[in-house]
């Protein structure tokens, strides 16, 4: 089983946090949409015809593409992969941008999920990350999902805003709470250098990611959403049961997907590649029928790496089985000494042969994994 991920490099403004690919000239939309769908035909064997379990909008907005954008790109991924039976097709969106005609439209055209980002239901958040909406569109959007019959949504919410107290925090989780969606993404903000945020920082205009403060917030939220009946599949993510992101979980599992757009990275199994993150030139070699990739060739020690990297962000862990078979690396016996001090302070556990994570764990989850490495980097 494989996935596609499409990434749709538009905007109607600049988030001051965010460093992915985008541009908020949206002059060449069409265009863009076409290149999209040539790439598709041109990459049609990367996945070896694997059936195709998920298909992921993402950006970028790309609930800022038309209904017939959308359907075009669909119809285009059905006449040229083969697509497994109920597939997940997620769209990320912004609140603003879903109207009720553009979700009954939505549901006609298949997209079964999806993932919206509110951010914040406080009014002075949305206008500190320069969110395009505010929290009426927030509420209105999610009731109006419900009534055009999503029943598959996850929401998402940023934690670690500067703020002297954690009332915003709790107040944002009462309301998600409230709601109730599915699937719950949250990730502390953090201040990236070529972002609004990384200006203001360099020049003092805001004060640094308060490291002790993001940690109690990721701390409150584990704690009321595990209370909530949510489960904390990774990191990050937390869902009602049976409501994993597929295609995300799919990113975290190693398996197969393909990347479609600019700035999108694809993994065969074997190695990764990744475009060009320049709208113009992406467009133009696609154009002349050649994909603008460059492709990351990777060791058995760069696997090693990347697999407790992204196994250890999950519930699921590292299977020390695998390991062994895949890449003949010991992990209990390569680094020891380091694993039995995260035993002894409760950072991890063995079960059924798999390394995980506690919930302390995942605090340090990143660092924890880089100690892991087999070669530092």
């Amino acid at each position: 089983m494989a996935g596609i991920y499409l990434h749709v490099p538009f905007c109607k403004q600049a988030c001051y946090y965010c460093d992915f690919h985008f541009s908020t000239n949206q002059r060449y939309v069409k265009e863009m949409t076409e290149a999209l769908c040539a790439e598709l035909k041109l990459q049609k064997d990367y996945l070896h015809h694997e059936p195709v379990k998920t298909i992921y909008f993402g950006g970028g907005t790309p609930s800022l593409l038309t209904d017939e954008q959308l359907r075009r790109i669909l119809d285009i991924i059905k006449s040229n992969y083969s697509i497994a039976g109920d597939p997940e097709i997620t769209l990320e969106a912004n609140p603003d941008d879903l109207t009720p005609e553009k979700l009954e439209s939505l549901r006609q055209i298949g997209i079964n999920r999806l993932s919206i980002g509110i951010q914040s239901f406080n009014q002075d958040v949305l206008k500190y990350l320069n969110r395009a909406h505010d929290r009426g569109q927030a509420l209105r959007c999610f009731e109006n999902a419900r009534k055009a019959g999503f029943n598959n949504i996850s929401i998402d919410l940023i934690y670690a805003i500067p703020a002297d107290s954690h009332d915003n925090w709790h107040q944002d989780l009462d309301q998600a709470l409230e709601l109730q969606p599915e699937h719950i993404s949250s990730y502390s903000l953090t201040i990236e250098p070529k972002t609004t945020f990384g200006n203001w920082l360099r020049k003092g205009n805001i004060p640094p990611i308060d490291e002790e403060f993001s940690a109690t917030q990721f701390e409150i939220l584990m704690e009321r959403l595990t209370q909530a009946d949510y489960e904390q599949y990774e990191v990050s993510n937390f869902c009602k049961p049976g409501y994993y992101s597929r295609h995300n979980s799919g990113y975290w599992k190693q398996e197969k997907y393909l990347g479609i757009g600019p700035s999108a990275h694809s993994y065969d199994g074997v190695n990764r590649r990744f475009n060009i993150s320049h709208n113009p030139k992406y467009m133009k070699a696609i154009a002349e029928s050649e994909i603008p990739y460059e492709e990351d060739i990777l060791t058995d020690e760069d696997r090693i790496n990347e697999y407790l990297l992204t196994t250890l962000r999950t519930k699921w862990g590292a299977d020390l089985g695998k390991m062994a078979y895949k890449w003949e690396y010991d992990l209990l016996s390569e680094q020891g000494a380091y694993l039995e001090r995260l035993f002894a302070k409760n950072y991890a556990i063995i079960d059924d042969n798999h390394l995980k994570l506690t919930k302390s764990g995942f605090l340090l989850a990143d660092k924890i994994s880089s100690d892991l490495f087999k070669i530092k980097i």
